[in-house]
């Protein structure tokens, strides 16, 4: 029996992160939510993660700051990254970093499948297109 894929969303902004894990669950997909980085470090979804959501600017640690902890840490955990303030230099950093995707809030239901897809492939249960 499959498990169904995690997908985990880290977002200091509450309305934000709650409306993004309940469309990820419309996907058909498990989510852990938190309000920062260091919230989701210190879980013990991160073992379990099958795919990071992560906004760009947090308060705590950033999402580029978190993608190195995990990255130094062992992780390989397949990071996309969602912000309210979209910036060409920093859509090209997190690229570079190696996050999968760089998507603008609010975010396209479409696109963030997609982007979720290219990081872990399609899942069972899943919608069709």
């Amino acid at each position: 029996m499959s498990r169904t894929p995690l997908v985990a969303v880290v977002d200091d902004d509450e309305m934000s992160r709650e409306a993004t894990g309940e469309l990820i669950e419309t996907f058909g997909l498990a989510t852990c939510i938190f309000a920062s980085g260091a919230a989701f470090l210190a879980s013990d979804c991160v073992q379990r993660t099958s795919c990071l959501l992560a906004d760009v600017q947090m308060s705590d640690i950033d999402g580029l700051q978190l993608l190195h902890k995990l990255t130094s840490s062992g992780y390989r955990i397949p990071v996309i990254f969602f912000t309210a303030f979209p910036d060409e230099r920093v859509r090209k950093r997190a690229l570079k970093a190696g996050a999968i995707c760089y998507l603008s809030k609010p975010v396209d239901p479409t696109g963030l499948r997609d982007c979720i897809r290219l990081a872990i492939g399609p899942w069972q249960g899943e919608p069709a297109a």
